[in-house]
């Protein structure tokens, strides 16, 4: 891409409306957000995972632009809505998840997407079928992450006006299909200037973010419970 490394990764820190939670997200960097208990909480979080989405970024050719020993610039504060405290996931709009996005910015953001969605894939593809439970036998296996995960994307894309035939994704070419028309749409959408949904209103940035950190959360879930070293 032409980038150069920055030593400084922006934060924005989301605070849930009654403290509960605090979500860091790194809006330069789609997917890449941690939530916490405290603001020095998330920050640390998001920091923890920064080796792991070192890998994202060389899938997308951007590993010489991404620093893997960021310092933060915390760069907004906002208040999400209630479900920030419950999940411990941003669920609102920053300023900058607000402002327009250039054609290059886009495509920037489109394919730092893709290469979540390829890690995701890469993935599920060598993790074992059943996962590590939690302590009280809790947890899902891969293909429960799989279809949920392919699940909200099929909700989401209706946004975009896209319907998506259930089943489509679980199948190579179905997934291909789904996964262009969803990056397709989102251009159309930024030709005309618009958000995505039809009563809920998503800016693209956030969709592309929250997408991206859907895909990655559940694929460092998966590797993460994985029981093939244990298997072997």
């Amino acid at each position: 891409m032409g980038e150069t490394v920055n030593n400084r990764i922006r934060v924005t820190l989301e605070i849930g409306p009654k403290g509960k939670k605090v979500v860091a997200v790194a809006p330069d960097w789609p997917g890449l957000q941690r939530g916490a208990t405290t603001e020095e909480a998330a920050i640390e979080r998001l920091l923890a995972y920064v080796p792991r989405y070192a890998a994202v970024t060389k899938l997308a050719g951007m590993e010489g632009a991404f620093a893997t020993h960021p310092v933060v610039d915390v760069v907004e504060r906002t208040q999400g809505p209630g479900s920030t405290d419950f999940w411990g996931i941003s669920f609102g709009f920053s300023g900058i998840d607000r402002q327009g996005l250039l054609g290059d910015e886009l495509e920037r953001e489109l394919m730092l997407m893709q290469a979540c969605w390829t890690f995701f894939d890469d993935v599920r593809a060598r993790v074992s079928a059943e996962l590590r439970r939690g302590p009280r036998g809790g947890g899902r296996d891969r293909d429960h992450i799989v279809r949920h995960v392919f699940a909200n994307e099929q909700d989401w894309v209706k946004g975009l006006g896209v319907l998506t035939p259930d089943g489509a994704l679980l199948t190579d070419e179905g997934l291909k299909a789904h996964r262009d028309a969803y990056c397709s749409a989102i251009r159309d959408y930024h030709s005309q200037d618009k958000w995505a949904g039809k009563k809920a209103k998503w800016p693209l940035r956030y969709l592309i973010r929250h997408t991206a950190f859907h895909t990655l959360d559940h694929a460092w879930e998966m590797e993460d419970k994985d029981l093939t070293a244990k298997e072997a």
